[in-house]
């Protein structure tokens, strides 16, 4: 048993390689890609091919549903499948591949036809699409998980693959200056279907390299899971692994971190841009186009330097910890918009902006570490590893909230009075409303996920005692992690 208070190092047998944890971070490079493509992209079905903006949310919306169940029944493949190659690699393999191609594929949409035959074939390309996205996105974030058994160098891989990943949130909202450039295309949607050939290439690359670089623990004589035959008995088992999943307390605080942390910021998303423009700004578009931007860059300026700073701060005191203190600057920052939105210093507004990244710089760096170390202690309990259920309905939970914050920002928006036509001339109530949601919505969420994960029980110590335990029963030599007190 290890002592309570005391700093592990890592052992150099659980240090992964670099080139590892580079080519699990290109897998978070194209499965952001992906996952932020057609957001990007399907402004090109509106302007380009003259869709009804409600129909195209209706195709954004319609095979994310599908995901409930999509998503943790390949969580379970994942979790079952024994080959020599693993049981994650050979579906990110084949993922990457199919994703690649039916992305590419999805956008070759030819001129000429009516918008309910756009709907139906790119719904027909959607469904296709998560389905091969969820074949390879869901064994990938599994992976991630059981890379390395050790407590810290989880968070370390964790934080190299979110470094990676948010490359293509630089990149991606210049998707449509792309498409709509007139010296490379005919128009935008001549751009789409370039473009889509491209990223779908890129993608297939970078998701291959990493299910052939990238190296998996558990092969099938070190699981310790049940093996299971039979339809009917997989299908008991399946349930049985996914009730279990969703009732561990561990899994749910961290559920519950992420959804309000995450969320609350997308759910305002919308007002920030409008108070800017419309209040600070004082209805000078260019202005407010200006502050945003700039805003922008500077959150990811800071996200990018907050990710190895809180890797490290994490090995020195605790995952935990860390995510309460990053999630503080973000509620501190959250707080500081309300002063911070002023019509006669509108360059004040760059204030708040890398409080508030430093939270959002954190969250899936910790959240996926602390994942792992639920998943240890869900097999100690139980004897099964399900790297691939919590994966999966981890990040079916964020999807999902993600959805309804997009859909409710509008409703909040109009609660609070506002009206586009009236541009800067909005009522004083409205904008206080306005205000009021955009700073205190965040905030309240803030500090709701820091009481969540406060209770997160796994502590450095006993992520260490649980991995002894592990060992043993696996009839392995014990781990040699050197403490100091």
């Amino acid at each position: 048993m290890t002592t309570q208070g005391a700093h592990h190092v890592t052992a150099e047998e659980d240090k992964l390689p670099f080139r590892q944890k580079v080519a699990y971070g290109m897998g978070a490079l194209a499965n952001n890609f992906l996952g932020g493509a057609i957001g990007y992209m399907s402004i090109v079905l509106i302007v380009g091919l003259g869709m009804n903006p409600a129909l195209v949310g209706t195709l954004q919306a319609i095979p994310r549903l599908t995901d409930a169940l999509t998503d943790p029944l390949m969580g379970y493949i994942s979790d079952h499948t024994r080959s020599k190659y693993g049981r994650r690699r050979p579906y990110i393999f084949f993922g990457a591949i199919s994703v690649g191609i039916i992305f590419a594929a999805m956008w070759q949409l030819p001129a000429g036809h009516s918008e309910m035959w756009y709907f139906w074939v790119f719904l027909g390309w959607s469904i296709l699409f998560y389905l091969a996205y969820t074949m390879f996105a869901t064994p990938w974030v599994a992976l991630g998980y059981e890379m390395t058994p050790d407590y810290h160098e989880r968070t370390r891989l964790m934080g190299t693959q979110n470094f990676i990943g948010q490359f293509a949130w630089i990149t991606l909202p210049w998707f449509y200056a792309i498409m709509e450039n007139d010296y490379f295309f005919t128009d935008s949607v001549e751009g789409a279907r370039v473009l889509a050939i491209i990223l779908g290439v890129v993608v297939v690359i970078l998701g291959v390299s990493s299910a052939i670089i990238c190296k998996e623990r558990f092969q099938e004589s070190d699981d310790t899971s049940v093996a299971v035959t039979g339809m009917l008995e997989h299908g008991k088992a399946f349930f049985k692994g996914f009730a279990i999943t969703i009732k561990n307390a561990e899994f749910f605080k961290l559920c519950v971190g992420t959804f309000f942390l995450f969320n609350s910021l997308m759910l305002v998303g919308s007002f920030g841009a409008f108070i800017t423009i419309y209040y600070v700004a004082v209805g000078d578009s260019d202005m407010g186009a200006k502050l945003i931007g700039v805003v922008g860059s500077i959150s990811t300026i800071v996200t990018l330097c907050t990710i190895p700073v809180v890797s490290w701060v994490s090995t020195k005191i605790g995952k935990r910890k860390t995510f309460m203190i990053a999630t503080s600057f973000t509620l501190f920052g959250s707080l500081l918009k309300w002063f911070c939105y002023d019509p006669t210093n509108p360059w004040l507004l760059l204030v708040p902006a890398p409080f508030i990244a430093v939270g959002m710089g954190s969250l899936f760096t910790l959240m996926s570490s602390m994942m792992a170390d639920v998943c240890d202690a869900d097999e100690l309990a139980t004897g099964e590893r399900r790297e691939g259920m919590y994966g999966s309905i981890f990040w079916w939970v964020v999807k999902l909230g993600m959805a309804g914050a997009f859909a409710g920002s509008g409703f909040l928006l109009n609660a609070t009075g506002f009206e586009v036509a009236l541009n800067a001339a909005q009522s004083a109530d409205t904008f206080l409303y306005m205000r009021l949601c955009d700073v205190f919505i965040p905030a309240t969420a803030c500090l709701i996920s820091i009481i969540a994960v406060a209770k997160f029980s796994i502590t450095e110590a006993s992520a260490y005692d649980i991995r002894s335990q592990l060992e043993v029963r696996r009839g392995k030599i014990g781990i040699e992690a050197t403490a100091t007190a």
